[in-house]
């Protein structure tokens, strides 16, 4: 029963305000605490020999900050950048550090207040697919958004990797 208790406790921290954007068909929510700001696409100057989804880094008042393509890093096809695409700006913990990147997405669309009663753990894919950077699927009008765990979308090497970039 307390290993149940726990699992409800997760959902619950879970509720809250999510910044909800587009992939694809595919619609995505990040916690609201985690983001900065919102930018239209600007120049990102590309770093070499850095992992395909790793566009490169912008320059945003003075301040050097890594972008990531989250199409290419979900593996799924890159597509042109249209008026609608922008970089959010995310401010995530590297070793206990906070730390800026960007992450590119199709479009942004809506803030959006979920209940912990609308959050259900991610399924269980089996040990080939990794869900760990999903927080819980939010049931919504019908649909299904997927919400990420920010701090784990990256893997610490690649985070590093970003922040030796900048």
């Amino acid at each position: 029963m307390g290993e149940q208790t726990g699992v409800i406790a997760q959902v619950v921290n879970r509720e809250g305000k999510y910044l909800t954007f587009s992939l694809g068909a595919e619609e995505y929510g990040i916690g609201i605490l985690k983001i900065k700001e919102i930018i239209g696409m600007m120049k990102i100057t590309g770093v070499p020999q850095m992992a395909e989804h790793v566009k490169g880094v912008i320059n945003l008042r003075g301040k050097v900050i890594p972008v990531v393509d989250l199409r290419l890093r979900f593996r799924m096809p890159e597509i042109g950048y249209t008026e609608r695409t922008c970089i959010i700006v995310l401010e995530i913990a590297l070793a206990g550090d906070p730390v800026q990147i960007g992450v590119v997405v199709d479009g942004v669309s809506e803030v959006l207040n979920i209940r912990s009663a609308d959050i259900e753990a991610p399924p269980a894919f089996g040990t080939r697919v990794d869900t760990g950077y999903i927080l819980g699927m939010a049931k919504i009008n019908g649909g299904v958004k997927l919400l990420l765990d920010v701090d784990r979308v990256l893997s610490g090497e690649e985070i590093e990797e970003l922040r030796q970039a900048a």
